[in-house]
């Protein structure tokens, strides 16, 4: 097993835990942690699944935990702490509902010097739930990894894990995340963008405009909403007859589409989380082609379970050059926590930025917790150490 051994070359065993028991007689009793799951986005069922392995994996010797659902209608749910009913069954993805029975709805502190967390219901007095310390939004897509929540968090004063508002919104959109990229440095493949207005003023000149980037990019191309993830909503269209019912697909999961032309060659991807001294990249891995499927889709990633490979097999200079191309994403999109980076390697050799993941699929066998194991850092390890850092940072502007 490959391992990542600076994440504690400098401190001891008893040193890391001397510093996690001072962080937590900050408080007066064991920090309480609202794990945040579900939402709005089509990537509802992700999130729900992804809460369940953080919820099995927080140390609750050490952390109090309240489970609070958003459901699909957006309403903020108080849940069963209940993993074993958050899991894919039957080929069908769970949900908040499953996992509570409960008609009220649960609100943050609206006053900053205040963190009490309460339990309204229809013609009944306010329940007070008690103060919460710190957030993990386990929130896939938008109304929650968009930087809508992180707002939220960050009127209320409150502590949360992961990316703050601008890095999770640059995070969701795949064309400013894009530019970003670029004036960085970082490269990216071939892209044109559909927005909303242009498609529904003008239908025909947009399709011209597309028509031109096939004739200098060639077919086949991904036409993918542009605040998604999971790869929903994603068509491969192999030519201009199937444009419309991509874009029209596409549009389902956000009005705005972006274009991307074919990338040949490997697909990688390499984790990067945040230290006590800066962000670090863990061994990356490889996503191999995908036989039963045209791309790796929705279906290959979360149904059918497409195994990726971890190490990917690489040579120490291409894994250096990923590792250090990770980091500078993370660094260019002004990200926290976590971030898993996503590459092609090309023919070439050269790398190519996919994108950035800002809360990617935490389950036990996703890539980024993955990733972090072979470079020696276990699940529970990952949870505790995301928690740990969102509760040193300061919130406000920083």
């Amino acid at each position: 097993m490959s391992t990542l051994a600076s994440h504690d070359s400098s401190r001891s065993p008893d040193q890391r835990e001397s510093d996690s028991v001072q962080s937590d007689q900050k408080y007066a009793r064991k920090p309480r942690v609202a794990v945040v799951f579900g939402g709005r986005s089509s990537e509802h069922g992700v999130s729900v699944v992804t809460a369940a392995s953080v919820l099995s994996a927080i140390d609750r010797d050490k952390y109090d935990v309240l489970p609070i659902g958003i459901t699909t209608e957006g309403r903020w749910a108080l849940t069963a702490d209940a993993p074993e009913r958050m899991a894919i069954a039957d080929r069908r993805m769970p949900t908040v509902e499953q996992v509570t029975d409960q008609d009220g709805a649960v609100m943050l502190p609206v006053d900053p010097a205040s963190r009490e967390v309460v339990y309204t219901e229809s013609g009944a007095v306010p329940k007070a739930l008690g103060e919460v310390d710190v957030v993990f939004p386990m929130l896939h897509g938008p109304y929650g990894e968009d930087g809508t929540l992180q707002g939220l968090l960050e009127l209320s004063g409150v502590p949360y894990v992961g990316a703050g508002v601008l890095a999770s919104a640059v995070g969701m959109d795949k064309e400013y995340m894009k530019r970003i990229f670029t004036s960085f440095g970082l490269a990216v493949g071939p892209y044109t963008v559909i927005r909303p207005r242009e498609w529904e003023r003008d239908s025909e000149a947009v399709r011209r405009r597309v028509g031109d980037f096939a004739a200098e990019h060639g077919w086949p191309l991904f036409v993918k909403p542009a605040r998604a993830g999971s790869s929903f909503g994603i068509t491969k269209v192999e030519g201009p007859e199937g444009l419309d019912a991509a874009i029209a697909e596409a549009r389902r999961h956000d009005p705005k589409v972006i274009v991307e032309a074919l990338l040949t060659g490997r697909e990688i991807e390499c984790g990067v989380l945040e230290f006590e001294d800066g962000p670090r990249a863990s061994v990356p891995a490889e996503i191999p082609p995908v036989t039963s499927h045209s791309f790796y889709d929705f279906e290959a990633k979360y149904i059918d379970s497409a195994e990726g490979i971890v190490p990917a097999p690489l040579t120490a200079e291409q894994t250096a050059d990923v590792q250090r191309l990770a980091v500078a994403a993370f660094e260019a999109a002004s990200c926290e926590g976590l971030v898993r980076a996503d590459f092609f390697l090309l023919d070439s050799g050269e790398f190519v930025i996919n994108e950035i993941n800002t809360m990617p699929g935490f389950t036990p066998i996703s890539m980024y917790p993955r990733m972090w194991q072979e470079s020696g850092v276990e699940y529970a390890e990952l949870v505790d150490l995301l928690i740990q850092a969102a509760l040193r940072r300061p919130t406000g502007l920083r």
